[in-house]
C-alpha cells in the first residue's frame, strides 16, 4: 500500500496533520484469533448478533470486494463465486455492522426532497406535497440496509402489486412496492443467485439497468426507484449464471477454502466460539468493527474528490485492450473500484497500485471465448464479401 496523501485544508503545510485511513490496515490485520476461550453461556435467547466481519479468517479478496462496494456503489455490485462452506453468506451478513448512512424516504411511495428539487411538486404524492408545503421532512438520515431475496420469492413479492389486505378490508385497490422498491439505496443480497427463477432474474436485470421499474396491474401503474447494490453468491457446481445477470455484477471474487492448516483451525475455533456466545464474540470485535464502519463512512465522503491519475488510466485501458474485453462496463468497474480503494486508503488520487489491487476483481470472466470466435468468423465472412465486391467493381 502506498503512502497516503493528506487531505487539502486551509491550514499551512506545517500545521497539517497527515491523514491516513485505517480501513485497509484494519482489513489486513484483523485479530481473528483472540477469543478461542469464551465461556459457554446459554441465555436462551435468539442469536441476533451477526458474525463479525473482521473475525472472518483469510479471504482478503472477498472482504476487499465487499468493502469497495460499500464505499462506492458505482462499482456495480459483487458476485462471490466458490464452494459451500467458505463464509460467503457469513461475510455478506456481517456487513450489517458496517453499513453507512443514506437519506431514507418516509413515504410509502419513496418521495424525497430531492425529487421536488429536481422535478417539482408533481413528482411526489399528494400527502408528501402537503407535508412539504408545511415544511415537514420527507426523508431522514438512516443506515443502509441489507435485504435478502429468498429463492422461493414470487415475482409479485419482488416487484410488488396490489395490497390484498387493504383491498379486502377497505374495498380499495392500492399498489405497493416489492423487494426491489424497498432495496432502493440499500443492498440486495441473493444467495445461490444462479438458481434464481428466470422471470425474477429479468425483473432484477431491468431494475438494475434503469435504476427504477414500473408495476402495472390493470389500469393502475406506479414507478418505483430501485437504485441498489447487488450482491450475489453462487456455487459453480450447482450451475452457471446467465450472461445477462453475470454482466450486472461489477466485482467477481473467487472464494476458495483456506490452504493454511493453522488458519483453517482458527476459523473452526472462531465458529465454535460464536456458536457458544454470539454476543460476547461480537463484543470482542466491537472496537475494531466500529472503527471500520467509521472508516467506510469517511471513505464514502472522500470518494467524490478522488480522481484517476494518467498512469493508472493508461495501465487500466491497456489491460482491457490486452484482454480483448468488449463491454464498456469493464472501464466503469475497474476505475470506480480503483477510486474506492484510494478513498479507503485516505488518498485523493487513484494510482497504478490501485489498478493492480482491483484488476482481477473487476475484469475476470469478462472475456468471452464465444464472442471472439463469433467476431473472427464474421470478419472472415466480411472479407469474402469485400473481395467479391472489389472484383465486381474492377470488372
Amino acid at each position: 500500500m502506498s503512502d497516503s496523501q493528506p487531505t487539502p485544508t486551509a491550514e499551512s503545510d506545517s500545521e497539517r496533520a497527515p491523514l491516513r485511513s485505517q480501513l485497509l490496515d484494519l482489513l489486513k490485520s484483523a485479530p481473528a484469533g483472540r477469543i478461542s476461550s469464551l465461556p459457554d453461556v446459554d441465555q436462551g435467547i435468539e442469536d441476533a448478533d451477526p458474525f463479525p466481519f473482521l473475525a472472518i479468517v483469510g479471504q482478503q479478496e472477498m472482504k476487499l470486494a465487499l468493502l469497495l462496494a460499500l464505499i462506492n456503489p458505482h462499482v456495480g455490485g459483487v458476485l462471490l463465486i466458490g464452494p459451500r462452506g467458505t463464509a460467503k453468506t457469513t461475510a455478506v451478513r456481517a456487513l450489517t455492522d458496517l453499513l453507512p448512512n443514506v437519506r431514507r424516504s418516509l413515504c410509502l411511495y419513496g418521495c424525497t426532497e430531492e425529487m421536488v428539487e429536481r422535478d417539482g411538486m408533481s413528482a411526489i404524492c399528494d400527502a408528501c406535497a402537503q407535508k412539504y408545503g408545511y415544511g415537514q421532512p420527507l426523508s431522514v438520515e438512516d443506515k443502509v440496509r441489507l435485504l435478502e431475496l429468498p429463492l422461493n420469492a414470487r415475482l409479485e413479492d419482488v416487484v410488488g402489486g396490489i395490497n390484498e389486505r387493504i383491498a379486502l378490508e377497505q374495498q380499495r385497490v392500492r399498489l405497493e412496492r416489492g423487494i426491489l422498491g424497498h432495496a432502493d439505496k440499500n443492498i440486495l443480497y441473493i444467495d445461490e443467485v444462479n438458481l434464481l427463477d428466470d422471470a425474477i432474474t429479468d425483473a432484477i436485470l431491468d431494475a438494475a439497468a434503469q435504476g427504477h421499474y414500473t408495476v402495472r396491474r390493470g389500469p393502475l401503474k406506479m414507478t418505483y426507484r430501485a437504485r441498489f447494490v447487488l450482491i450475489g453468491s453462487m456455487n459453480p457446481e450447482e450451475g452457471s449464471l446467465r450472461p445477462q445477470l453475470m454482466d450486472r455484477f461489477g466485482l467477481r471474487a473467487i472464494v476458495r477454502g483456506l490452504d493454511d492448516a493453522e488458519l483453517r483451525y482458527q476459523a473452526y475455533e472462531n465458529a465454535l466460539a460464536y456458536r457458544r456466545n454470539p454476543e460476547a464474540f461480537a463484543s470482542a470485535y466491537a472496537a475494531e468493527t466500529i472503527a471500520l464502519a467509521e472508516e467506510v463512512q469517511l471513505a464514502r465522503q472522500r470518494l467524490p474528490q478522488v480522481t484517476v491519475d494518467t498512469a493508472a488510466r493508461a495501465l487500466g485501458l491497456a489491460l482491457i485492450r490486452e484482454m480483448q474485453i468488449d463491454s464498456n462496463r469493464a472501464e466503469m468497474t475497474l476505475f470506480e473500484a480503483a477510486r474506492a480503494r484510494a478513498a479507503a486508503d485516505g488518498r485523493l488520487v487513484a494510482t497504478p497500485e490501485d489498478i493492480d489491487a482491483v484488476a482481477l476483481l473487476a475484469l475476470r470472466q469478462r472475456r468471452s471465448t464465444y464472442l471472439q470466435q463469433f467476431f473472427a468468423a464474421q470478419q472472415e465472412e466480411d472479407a469474402t464479401m469485400r473481395a467479391f465486391l472489389q472484383r465486381g467493381l474492377a470488372a
